[in-house]
């Protein structure tokens, strides 16, 4: 593949804050940004140089679109694969229409995962409720029922505990297609975003470590606090299923560590991730940067953390008695303020983060935590 230089044009597929930390990223490099959304005026649209409003599906908007960049790219896997390959006709698109199809439907991933030899949590695939119940009787009590495509930050879940509570399960998650997978017990989740480029060569970033309320992202600290063998099993695995699954960009690679030192994935996601934000402020080179290197066939950087980093994210709950005081906030020291540019603030919308570095991860999470905390509302 020749590079794709500085004065080129990037097309990018979503309109979301990950799209917006793109466009910054390419910008910087000296590339021009058009992106495509739904919304106008949407966090990547804000940056970028032009921006088109249109649906998804929208097959000819997305053929005008990709007629005027050098290369497609998506901060957003919930792209019709009719879309993706229409552009894949008439430039280059990373991921490609195969990495999408896998990746944004919970049963293919799974099936891809298992077949392929990576360890995932025990799950069945149901699409009535007999299928449910019969998958809870070889699984067991308690699982999580999980809708097969388009869910994200909790959203088409639901845990389910008791027998009686089955038929309502089926019956919140739209009674649909789904998968169901049995609960397990970690001791901690992680995630490696790995970027692959068009020669397969793969690179990592640091091993995160995150925690989750009400199925949301919460924070996320690097390097994680776990033994460095162990960081290099993740990133061994991040790596593997990069290659298996023909990535050109990131991949991140969210998994579970149990008890007993195994790790299992849980999910995908072809693109930049929540818990890599904190590249941004804290590596030679971030995620966002990277997968701009990666789709233009440019060398990959150099992933590397400058120093220890954590980050908090800012959610529209925080809005209940108005603008949060962001003054506030940034007087502890070495915090950075990411808001996104999402015009309407809702609870359990990401709307922003805060990112810290300092000599420890512990050191940088205490930062974040005690910066958000001077922007909860007062009851």
């Amino acid at each position: 593949m020749k590079p794709i230089l500085p004065g080129s044009t990037i097309g990018i597929l979503g309109g979301g804050q990950l799209g917006r930390m793109f466009a910054i990223a390419a910008r910087r490099m000296g590339y021009r940004v058009h992106a495509l959304d739904p919304t106008p005026d949407s966090p990547t649209g804000q940056v970028a140089d032009v921006e088109i409003e249109a649906k998804y599906d929208d097959v000819e908007a997305a053929r005008y679109f990709a007629s005027r960049c050098d290369v497609v790219t998506m901060e957003f896997e919930n792209i019709p694969s009719s879309t993706v390959r229409a552009i894949e006709e008439l430039r280059p698109v990373h991921p490609s229409a195969h990495v999408l199809h896998v990746c944004q439907h919970r049963r293919r991933e799974k099936e891809f995962l298992s077949a392929s030899g990576f360890a995932v949590v025990p799950f069945r695939s149901v699409d009535s409720v007999v299928a449910l119940r019969a998958a809870i009787g070889e699984l067991g009590l308690p699982v999580v029922l999980k809708t097969a495509g388009y869910g994200y930050d909790g959203k088409g879940q639901v845990r389910i505990d008791s027998a009686e509570s089955v038929d309502d399960a089926w019956r919140r998650m739209g009674e649909s297609e789904g998968v169901v997978e049995q609960f397990v017990r970690f001791e901690r989740e992680l995630s490696v975003i790995c970027a692959r480029d068009v020669e397969g060569r793969t690179r990592c970033f640091d091993v995160a470590e995150n925690e989750h309320r009400r199925h949301i992202l919460d924070t996320s600290v690097a390097p994680s606090r776990i033994p460095r063998a162990l960081a290099d099993r993740a990133q061994k695995l991040a790596s593997d299923i990069a290659i298996a699954l023909d990535v050109v960009g990131l991949i991140a690679v969210e998994m579970f560590l149990l008890p007993d030192g195994r790790l299992l994935v849980n999910e995908l996601a072809p693109r930049p991730h929540n818990s890599g934000h904190w590249s941004f402020d804290a590596c030679v080179t971030s995620q966002f940067e990277q997968q701009l290197r990666a789709v233009c066939g440019l060398p990959l950087g150099n992933p590397s953390l400058l120093s220890p980093a954590a980050i908090a994210n800012i959610l529209g709950d925080l809005w209940t008695v108005g603008a949060p005081r962001w003054d506030l906030a940034m007087r502890v020291p070495d915090i950075r303020l990411h808001i996104y540019g999402k015009l309407q603030p809702r609870p359990g919308r990401k709307m922003g983060h805060l990112c810290a570095t300092a000599s420890t991860p512990d050191a940088a999470l205490a930062a974040v935590l005690s910066a958000r905390q001077t922007l909860e509302p007062i009851a």
